[in-house]
């Protein structure tokens, strides 16, 4: 009763010290922070791979197989846009370099400009392979880039069986024509059965044709020599056909030299009836003009003529007046002698004196006028005649002037007749020079004709001459010729066997050919002959559930370690009796702490994460197991060595890390390590909850569980002979004393 008393003790000292309880408290949570916080984080991060961004640049300019339009790249990104495996982001060759090294992207897949290129080259001497560029930045987070490589596999694979599926699809195709080829070559292999044996019904009818041949090549070599002759007299008159052209020639060059000339007059003078035309043209646009001034002239020479004759009768009535004045004036003189011969006043004499000598001057002045109005009388008499000559003239020029313009549009009429009939000279020239020079081709190539004729006649006539010497000779073969027909008439009937086997072997293959099966079914087993069945045996349902085993291990470890922390594990609340008592007392209350958290870390995965496991019973039995193992070894360690055993426990738990396999297989860990696997404790917490979770094998469970059982008895074994030395050095004079006591008493 004194170590379940001690016990109390012990858990009454905790509670009641909050430097201690509160602590403790906290550390209950440390396996739910580790097995629930990193469930809870990557419980199932392939469930977010579609907010992963990924960016795809398509630089692939397709190709043509087959006469169709290939685009692989274009095909693949819309598929890609189908498929919500990770965030895609379409972007250019720039953009996403530029992403992928400002951390935008965890990836970059490039489809480059020769991707649909390569894959027509299947059936070159050395065809290309489709190769698309994958970019992780692995310094970025190395987990999406070996995430990013396993869906580039699929992508891969998913373009490799389009592609064979098309491939597959082209051959059945060719298979098909071959088929037909084979048909069209049995229908061609039974025609020439058919000729074979018109040639063989020929070949008799050859031999008899060769006989008659026989006979008649005596007449042949008759006729040859009658032809050699003939060829003798042709080359005489080719001979003379050729001087002809000769001259023919030189008139034509003489000709077409005078033609040249008449074309070029023709065109000088086309060019001045053109000219002339737009002067005369010009001329009948201004006789309008002049027609209406001659008019006007006409008009202004009558009236001046009647002006003048007006201006004449003025003339004579001045001229008469100017008589008539001079009379007076000469009276009037005669009168003032008479007044001067009468007068006495000297003054007055003198003035009568001045004025007489004026009157004559007047007298001499009106007859000066009187003149002149003679001579102006008779000048008006000359105009009058001269402005009717004007006006008979102007009539005359206007009445000219009407002709003129009369004659100006025949003029006119006339110079377009002889302009266009200039033209069509020219044009005629022209056709005549271009005939001309025609014709001088043609007669150099008739005369070429001529002069080869001629060389050919030299030759057929030495040819005929051979001809007729050989004509001996093709006597002999013909005779020859026609035994061999006879040789050649049994060869066809061979022939003729041969084509019949021929023609049915050939239906025979175009039938076997074309049974062949071409549909999509056949061009997809081609593609993808292969199906994987995946077939799991105890499958985990995400990643949180595979690592549960491992993190919750790793949690109950932390939370034994930090717990040797904050509660002191040596020293006692009360004097023990034995050292079996404060081991009890201190593990006991170990064990209620290190249940808690298990009960704790079960009922994150169970109510808050939901994890899926085999038996709960089990599951939450097996966890209470493990984290007791783990305060075992802890509370052995740090009770016998101190902080330093705090130090091996971090060691211990860096080495269950890397050898208990929980994360990778450890046949992929250094063998180095491997050997630590077998003497850990978290090796087989881990196997067991690996059984109790996802595989359901509770009797692989409780082998575990026993395992960690035995390393519970081995550590507190280890723990009570440490306690129970230390009681015997620290506690055994103090309890001896206390049991005298009583005696004594």
């Amino acid at each position: 009763m004194r170590a379940f008393s001690l016990f109390f003790e012990e858990l009454k000292a905790m509670v009641t010290n909050r430097k201690v309880f509160i602590p403790v408290i906290a550390v209950l949570f440390i396996p739910v922070l580790y097995s629930g916080m990193f469930l809870w984080a990557f419980w199932d991060p392939y469930a977010h791979l579609d907010e992963l961004p990924v960016a795809v640049v398509n630089n692939d300019k397709g190709a043509v197989f087959n006469g169709e339009k290939l685009e692989i790249g274009d095909e693949l990104v819309k598929n890609l846009r189908k498929n919500k495996q990770f965030s895609w982001h379409f972007v250019d060759e720039e953009e996403g370099e530029e992403g992928l090294k400002n951390q935008k992207y965890y990836m970059v897949i490039k489809i480059p400009e020769n991707f649909s290129k390569n894959a027509t080259t299947l059936q070159d001497e050395h065809p290309k392979k489709m190769e698309f560029i994958y970019m992780p930045n692995e310094s970025f987070n190395f987990l999406s880039a070996q995430i990013g490589s396993t869906a580039v596999e699929k992508i891969k694979e998913e373009v490799s069986d389009t592609l064979t599926a098309t491939y597959a699809e082209t051959m059945f195709e060719n298979i098909k024509e071959v088929a037909k080829g084979l048909n069209d070559a049995s229908d061609g292999a039974g025609k020439l059965h058919g000729g074979i044996v018109a040639a063989k019904d020929g070949s008799t009818e050859i031999y008899k044709n060769l006989k008659v041949l026989a006979e008649k090549s005596i007449a042949f070599k008759d006729g040859l020599q009658t032809a050699a002759s003939g060829s003798e007299r042709l080359n005489y008159g080719l001979d003379t056909l050729n001087n002809g052209f000769a001259q023919l020639k030189e008139g034509q060059a003489q000709l077409l030299e005078g033609a040249k000339k008449a074309e070029t007059g023709s065109k000088q003078l086309a060019g001045g009836l053109q000219q002339s035309l737009a002067g005369t043209e010009e001329m009948n646009e201004k006789l309008p003009q002049l027609t209406n001034g001659a008019e006007r002239l006409k008009d202004g020479a009558s009236n001046l003529s009647v002006s003048l004759e007006q201006w004449r009768q003025g003339v004579e009535q001045t001229k008469a007046g100017a008589v008539q004045v001079s009379a007076g004036l000469e009276k009037m003189v005669a009168q003032l002698d008479a007044m001067i011969s009468q007068t006495v006043d000297p003054q007055e004499k003198a003035m009568l004196e001045t004025l007489k000598n004026n009157m004559k001057q007047l007298a001499e002045g009106s007859k000066k006028v009187s003149g002149g109005m003679e001579q102006l009388s008779a000048g008006a008499a000359a105009l009058k005649n001269g402005a009717n000559q004007l006006a008979s003239g102007a009539t005359q020029l206007y009445n000219g002037q009407l002709a003129l313009s009369n004659g100006m549009k025949q003029l006119i009429a006339g110079q377009e007749q002889l302009a266009a009939g200039a033209h069509t000279l020219a044009v005629g020239q022209a056709k005549l020079v271009q005939g001309l020079t025609t014709f001088g081709e043609k007669m150099n190539e008739a005369k070429s004709g001529v002069e080869q004729l001629a060389s050919g006649s030299s030759q057929l006539s030495s040819g005929l001459n051979e001809l007729a010497s050989g004509s001996n000779q093709l006597q002999d073969g013909v005779n020859k010729l026609a035994s061999g027909s006879g040789e050649l008439s049994a060869g066809m009937g061979k022939l003729d066997e041969g084509s019949r086997e021929l023609a049915t072997k050939l239906k025979d293959g175009a039938k076997e050919v074309g049974n062949v099966k071409a549909n999509k079914d056949v061009y997809d087993m081609f593609a993808k002959p292969v199906e994987v069945e995946n077939k799991k045996i105890n499958e985990v349902p995400n990643y949180g559930t595979g690592f549960a085993p491992y993190f919750l291990s790793l949690g109950l470890f932390v939370g034994a370690l930090l717990l040797s922390i904050v509660f002191p594990l040596r020293e006692p609340a009360g004097v023990p009796n034995s050292g079996i008592s404060w081991f009890i007392s201190k593990f006991g209350v170990l064990m209620i702490i290190g249940v808690i958290q298990a009960l704790l870390a079960n009922a994150v995965l169970l109510i808050g994460l939901d994890i899926e496991v085999k038996s709960v019973a089990n599951f939450i039995l097996f966890s209470v197991i493990t984290s007791l193992t783990f305060i075992a070894l802890i509370q052995f360690l740090v009770t016998t060595l101190g902080d330093p055993g705090r130090f091996i426990a971090i060691i211990i738990l860096i080495l269950q890390l890397t050898t208990s396999a929980g994360t990778f297989p450890l046949e992929l860990i250094p063998k180095v390590l491997q050997h630590f696997n077998a003497w850990l404790p978290m090796t087989y917490s881990v196997f067991g909850f690996k059984a109790v979770i996802s595989s359901g094998d509770f009797a692989f469970m409780w082998k575990n569980a026993f395992t960690l059982i035995g390393f519970i008895a081995v550590l507190s074994a280890g723990t009570i002979l440490y306690f129970t030395i230390k009681h015997k050095r620290q506690f055994h004079t103090m309890v001896h004393d206390e049991a005298e006591i009583p005696k004594a008493l």
